[in-house]
């Protein structure tokens, strides 16, 4: 019987390779538009100056780069079982990391371990974590359905450019709506994972609308189902359409019973 083949961690590096450090991958980040693979501080810091991908030269994201990246937790997996010892050097150099970034005011050490601690302090006082703030975030503009013209186009991409420079609060107060006309500050950010049906009742809040009043939330005219997330009509209704603009838009009405 023959014995089995044995492999080199050599033979795999043009796999578990960053093209960009040329080192292992440290928490492999995929882009989604061209599925290459990088480490995540490489690819966050091209981003900064460029809006392509390293590798293959294609445009990630006209404006936000960062949107289109996705943590590949598999990857990082196997590439620790195939490295021998390299998930501990990298832990051992988070450690020193954070030790020479100690806190002045306190003394105490701001590593992953007191981190960790809060976030469990916070549990422990009824809190809900981190709220998906980790979650890979999108911009939103929420807007009454009227009759879409040329110069309310304007007036939404005018108002989504100021939003940007501003840095408004993206969650105003509830005093700041005017339920006839919609949401004075319609420019959100939230989590790509929050649902339809989480913006609807985010909706009924802020409007202070009755219990029994629906609304139904719509993209490029087409009614959203409570389930869909925002990741998935943005990549099935928004940009597989051909729009471009950013924020995605999605727009409200009262619910309409066709019987």
């Amino acid at each position: 019987m023959t014995s089995p083949r044995k492999h080199l961690v050599k033979d795999f590096n043009h796999f578990i390779t960053c093209y960009v450090c040329k080192g292992y991958l440290i928490k492999p980040t995929t882009v989604t538009e061209c599925l290459h693979t990088f480490c995540k501080s490489c690819i966050v810091q091209h981003f900064e100056d460029s809006n392509d991908c390293p590798k293959c030269g294609i445009q990630v994201h006209e404006t936000n780069p960062l949107e289109m990246l996705r943590l590949d937790n598999t990857l990082e997996e196997i590439i620790f079982k195939l490295v021998p010892g390299l998930r501990e050097k990298e832990q051992q150099q988070e450690i020193e990391f954070w030790r020479s970034r100690k806190s002045k005011e306190n003394g105490e050490e701001d590593g992953p371990r007191s981190k960790r601690s809060r976030l469990n302090d916070e549990d422990d006082d009824g809190g809900d974590g981190d709220y998906h703030r980790s979650d890979p975030q999108i911009a939103i503009c929420l807007d009454c359905l009227r009759n879409n013209s040329l110069v309310e186009e304007n007036i939404v991409r005018a108002d989504w450019v100021r939003y940007s420079i501003m840095k408004l609060t993206p969650l105003c107060p509830s005093n700041c709506l005017t339920p006839q006309n919609g949401l004075m500050k319609k420019f959100i950010r939230c989590s790509t994972r929050v649902t339809v049906g989480t913006i609807k009742k985010f909706l009924s809040l802020k409007l202070k609308l009755p219990s029994s009043y629906e609304l139904d939330v719509l993209c490029n005219g087409e009614i959203m189902g409570k389930d869909h997330t925002m990741e998935f009509i943005y990549m099935t209704r928004w940009r597989l359409r051909g729009e471009t603009a950013y924020p995605m838009v999605l727009e409200y009405r009262p619910r309409i019973d066709f019987g």
